[in-house]
């Protein structure tokens, strides 16, 4: 048995116990006017979540990678090649109860925004210069996390019953208004991650030049 343990646990792939869905997103870079924007989708009326700020991605598929989800939906969806996106590299990624997001950054390379010709996931896109949230952080506003059981939930099965003493906590949500759109939830929260992640490298960077 201990054999097995072993054997099980050597080709075990660690990922959370709950049942997730599993998706991918990418941060798409492009140059307008010579500056470097990021590239924002604003959903159509045909998908879920109508009329939110996204960025390109979609659920992983059976049998491919986290990477190979974020291209393909990217590609889809802005009906480009898979030339004209040069992965960067992935960041820190979103997990919760419900869904794992990985997030990679990548560059649109040889394409201007006007020749993008999305699809019908798509109602239309936006970008903002990179240079925007270097200079503007988001507002984060708290919601209250509350356990709410049903009512067959057996309560005289753990101690304290109905008075058990479940965590609750709060959830930070963040918002970006801009001009004509606002930027929240989830996209705002890689936002500002990646924007974080930046200026972490180029304090670094410029620590290092310093010395």
């Amino acid at each position: 048995m201990l054999e097995d343990i072993n054997d099980m646990l050597e080709h075990h792939e660690v990922k959370p116990i709950s049942k997730q869905r599993h998706f991918a997103v990418l941060i798409p870079l492009i140059k307008v006017d010579d500056e470097i924007h990021l590239l924002y989708e604003i959903r159509s009326k045909k998908i879920s979540q109508p009329g939110e700020t996204s960025f390109p991605g979609g659920r992983v598929e059976a049998g491919e990678t986290y990477k190979e989800a974020a291209i393909r939906e990217t590609m889809e969806e802005l009906t480009i090649s898979r030339e004209t996106i040069q992965i960067l590299g992935e960041m820190d990624y979103i997990v919760n109860e419900q869904v794992v997001i990985r997030a990679f950054v990548g560059e649109l390379k040889n394409i201007k925004l006007e020749d993008i010709q999305f699809n019908e996931e798509v109602e239309k896109l936006y970008t903002v210069p990179l240079t925007y949230f270097l200079a503007h952080k988001p507002i984060y506003y708290s919601a209250n996390v509350k356990l709410e059981h049903e009512k067959d939930f057996p309560f005289d099965l753990i101690p304290g019953g109905e008075k058990y003493n479940w965590k609750q906590g709060k959830h930070a949500v963040p918002f970006y208004t801009l001009n004509e759109h606002t930027l929240w939830g989830f996209t705002a929260s890689f936002t500002d991650h990646f924007i974080e992640l930046l200026k972490q490298h180029k304090n670094r960077t410029k620590k290092k030049t310093e010395n």
